[in-house]
């Protein structure tokens, strides 16, 4: 097979593509070329889900399992040597699990959005994992249009989820684990390359050092489907699979290419605070494509990851081919979105310390809804007390308050060597001012964003008397909780 040669499974019959740009949706390839057209366009930028289908990808334990993702942002060479699902292939000679579920629970009017919720039901009924309430919920999170009401179709998933069942789609899913996603097509003016060892990487950047990186897809492909621009040449990180590593030890190190999801689901036990921050981060079709290095990358101001992770005294292993490089989490933001990266260098993984049992640390998520949203406000919080209750570290990130994300070093000053107290805590408060010059926008004005910045340090006070390092309670109504909600969580 020629390397520019696209080779994937839809819907059980494995397909060559080499004429195609590569940056062509599986969306647009699936409605435009293949005319499957149960699979719908909505929002095209991932907020919808009526564009959901399943992709079979391998998880942290090696097993193949099937995720549902936008396609709309998703581009052809993301699926080399994967199987794709559609709403298409579900009926066989009876209907699915989930179809049967959605019909029965009257969770269809219009139709649009339905191929899109039954293809999240359809993993959801293969998932061995959903023991919560809470988590039919973050399963639907990422399907908004819903004519029907959130009830019956709330009352299909639970019909489905787990099951199981021992049909055609879970015979084949064990010979259905990925092969190899190398690709490489390039013209005069275009590149677009998915090298799986470093040193075919670091080739390319020789070649091609103004190449950008991809590997989720869920931020640069909306220049594609919203912006209308075309990135010339694009270099994917996907086949690295040192950057798809999670390692636990006195150091946690989390790869760059690890999923938001596959973070969600190693941070629940181990690090507390990063799950809360990453369980409403985004759906889940986002959260399976969404990657560590990619939100802290583009250096948002209000990406979410960042401010937790400096909370906790995350550490950023840069690699060239000169070597690895570590720079400290509060260094590698230099700018609105800048990094430390040298041109030919990238995220490797983020190495942070495994927090002490004792120490307090939370973080906080403040938008207009709930899931799926952008920050106004976000913040992750790190205090530790020695055994007189003084504080000897204090680490307070923050989104949406700077250019970058940013620590809050007067308040941190206010803290440290201070009772850790009421009276304590409202001189950091007031120190925040010093730290922060917010802006106003259209998420919140910037008399707002400072009361809330203030706010969420007094809830975190608050908020850790009775658990220094508390999870979300499966139904929580506020950012943050009260004391009895979290004995109950």
């Amino acid at each position: 097979m020629k390397p520019d040669t696209l080779r994937f499974n839809l819907n059980g019959t494995w397909i060559e593509e080499t004429n195609l740009p590569p940056t062509t949706t599986l969306l647009r390839y699936l409605r435009d070329v293949r005319g499957l057209v149960g699979t719908k366009e909505g929002c095209a930028e991932g907020d919808c889900g009526a564009c959901s289908v399943a992709i079979v990808e391998r998880g942290q334990d090696g097993r193949p399992e099937y995720r549902a993702v936008n396609s709309c942002l998703v581009l052809l060479p993301m699926v080399q040597g994967k199987h794709v699902v559609t709403v298409e292939a579900l009926k066989g000679d009876d209907y699915h699990p989930a179809q049967h579920a959605m019909a029965k629970a009257l969770g269809s009017q219009c139709g649009y959005c339905t191929p899109g919720i039954v293809m999240t039901l359809f993993e959801a009924t293969y998932r061995d994992d959903l023991k919560e309430p809470w988590q039919l919920d973050d399963q639907l999170a990422g399907n908004l249009c819903r004519c029907t009401g959130y009830r019956p179709i709330r009352d299909a998933a639970k019909a489905v989820a787990g099951t199981c069942p021992g049909d055609r789609f879970a015979a084949a899913l064990p010979g259905s684990a990925p092969g190899s996603i190398a690709f490489h097509h390039e013209t005069s003016a275009t590149l677009f390359a998915t090298p799986t060892t470093f040193d075919e990487l670091w080739a390319l950047l020789d070649e091609h050092p103004d190449a950008r990186f991809v590997v989720g897809g869920t931020d640069l492909s909306l220049e594609i489907t919203k912006k209308f621009q075309v990135p010339p040449k694009l270099v994917s990180l996907e086949g690295l699979r040192e950057l798809r590593t999670l390692r636990e030890g006195p150091t946690l190190s989390l790869g760059s290419a690890v999923t938001l999801s596959e973070l969600e689901a190693f941070t629940r036990a181990r690090l507390p605070s990063v799950h809360r921050m990453v369980r409403y981060f985004a759906a889940r079709q986002v959260k399976h494509r969404g990657t560590v290095g990619g939100n802290l990358c583009t250096a948002s101001p209000i990406g979410d990851l960042a401010p937790v992770l400096l909370s906790l005294g995350a550490t950023g292993v840069l690699r060239s081919r000169a070597g690895d490089r570590r720079v400290p989490l509060d260094q590698f933001f230099t700018g609105y979105r800048k990094t430390a990266l040298q041109p030919k260098e990238l995220l490797v993984a983020v190495e942070l310390p495994a927090p002490s049992p004792t120490a307090r640390a939370a973080a906080y998520k403040v938008s207009k809804r709930r899931e799926l949203d952008i920050s106004a406000v976000s913040a992750g919080f790190f205090v530790e007390t020695d055994a007189r209750n003084v504080v000897t570290t204090a680490r307070l990130g923050y989104g949406g308050m700077a250019a970058t994300p940013k620590r809050a070093p007067h308040a941190e000053q206010a803290l440290t060597g201070q009772p850790w107290t009421e009276a304590t805590l409202e001189v950091a408060v007031k120190a925040l001012a010093t730290d922060f010059t917010p802006m106003s926008d259209h998420r919140g004005s910037a008399a707002y964003r400072s009361l809330v910045a203030g706010n969420l340090l007094r809830g975190f006070f608050l908020e850790t008397r009775a658990t220094p390092q508390p999870t979300l309670a499966p139904r929580h109504v506020a950012t943050v909780m009260t004391d009895e909600e979290v004995r109950h969580g």
